[in-house]
C-alpha cells in the first residue's frame, strides 16, 4: 500500500514536468521511502526482539519452578532415604530385642536385664543418628549455626552393627577377606548400608528360625559383599525405600547391586553388591 501511495504522486510529477525535470524530485521521494522504510524495519525489529525477551524470561521463570520442585522432590527423598536407615534399622532391632527380652523375663531374668541395656543402647545411637539428621537440616535453613558432625559409618562400625542385630535374636555369621579398611570412605559406606538393610529386611521378613550370613571381600580391588539368609522369600522385601536407596548408592560408584531369592534348589535371599576398583578415588 506505501509502494501504490509512493507512485501516484511519481506518476504526476512525470507527467507535469520535462523529461529531466523529474529526477531530482524522484531521488527525493526514494529517499524518503527508504528512510520510513528502514524506520519500520527497525521498530519491528525492536518489538520482536522484546516479545522475544518477555518470552525468554517467561521459559526462565517456568524452568526455574520447575528445578525448585525437582531439587524438593531430591531433597524429600534423600530424608526418607535416611529417616528410613535410621529408623527402619534400629527400630526393627528394638522390637526383636523386646520380643526376646519379653519371653525371657520369667524363665531368665539376667537374659531379660541384658536385653533391656541393649533396647537403651540402640535407642540412645538412634537418637544420636537423628539429632545428626535434624542438625544438618537445622543447618541448611540456618547457615550461621554449625551442625554437630559425626563421621559416617565405615566397615569398622560393621562388628557393632552385627552385635545388635544378634542381640535382637538374628544369627549372622560373617566372613571378612581382604584389607576392606583401606578402602575410601564413600565404598565404606556404601557396605556398611547395604549390609545394614540386607540384615534389617531379614529380621523382618525371614521368619523367626532364619539364619544369616555376610561375606565381604576385597581381592584385591572389587569390593563385594554377599548377605544371605535362609528364610522364607516374601515380595514384601522388594517394597519400602530400603531396595531403591540401596541401588542409589551403589549407582554412585559405579557398582551392581542384584537382589532376589536364591536359586534352586536353595531357599532364601541373597543380596550381592559389585563396586569396582577405586581408581577414581585416588586421583
Amino acid at each position: 500500500m506505501a509502494g501504490g501511495l509512493l507512485t501516484v504522486p511519481l506518476v504526476v510529477i512525470a507527467a507535469r514536468f520535462p523529461a529531466d525535470g523529474w529526477v531530482i524530485p524522484l531521488q527525493s521521494s526514494l529517499t524518503s521511502f527508504a528512510a520510513v522504510a528502514l524506520l519500520g524495519i527497525a521498530v519491528r525489529t525492536r518489538q520482536e526482539y522484546t516479545a522475544s525477551l518477555r518470552e525468554r524470561a517467561k521459559q526462565l521463570e517456568i524452568e526455574r519452578d520447575q528445578q525448585a520442585q525437582l531439587a524438593t522432590a531430591a531433597e524429600r527423598t534423600r530424608i526418607a532415604r535416611e529417616m528410613h536407615d535410621i529408623l527402619g534399622h534400629n527400630l526393627s532391632v528394638i522390637t526383636g530385642l523386646a520380643d526376646g527380652g519379653s519371653y525371657a523375663a520369667k524363665k531368665n531374668p539376667q537374659r531379660a536385664t541384658e536385653a533391656l541395656d541393649a533396647i537403651a543402647t540402640t535407642s540412645r545411637q538412634a537418637l544420636t543418628e537423628l539429632r545428626r539428621l535434624l542438625g544438618i537440616l537445622q543447618n541448611d535453613t540456618h547457615p550461621d549455626t554449625p551442625a554437630e558432625l559425626t563421621p559416617q559409618p565405615g566397615v569398622g562400625e560393621l562388628d557393632q552393627l552385627i552385635d545388635g542385630v544378634r542381640a535382637a535374636g538374628l544369627l549372622v555369621r560373617v566372613t571378612v577377606t581382604g584389607d576392606l579398611e583401606a578402602v575410601p570412605t564413600g565404598r565404606q559406606l556404601t557396605v556398611y548400608q547395604v549390609v545394614q538393610e540386607a540384615l534389617t529386611n531379614t529380621h523382618k521378613h525371614a521368619g523367626p528360625d532364619a539364619t544369616a550370613t555376610v561375606v565381604l571381600c576385597r581381592t584385591p580391588e572389587p569390593v563385594t559383599a554377599d548377605i544371605t539368609d535362609t528364610g522364607r522369600p516374601s515380595p514384601t522385601r522388594l517394597g519400602g525405600h530400603g531396595i531403591p536407596g540401596m541401588r542409589e548408592r551403589t549407582a554412585l560408584y559405579a557398582g551392581t547391586l542384584d537382589v532376589g531369592p536364591l536359586p534352586p534348589p536353595n531357599s532364601g535371599w541373597r543380596v550381592h553388591l559389585h563396586l569396582p576398583n577405586d581408581e577414581d578415588d585416588r586421583l
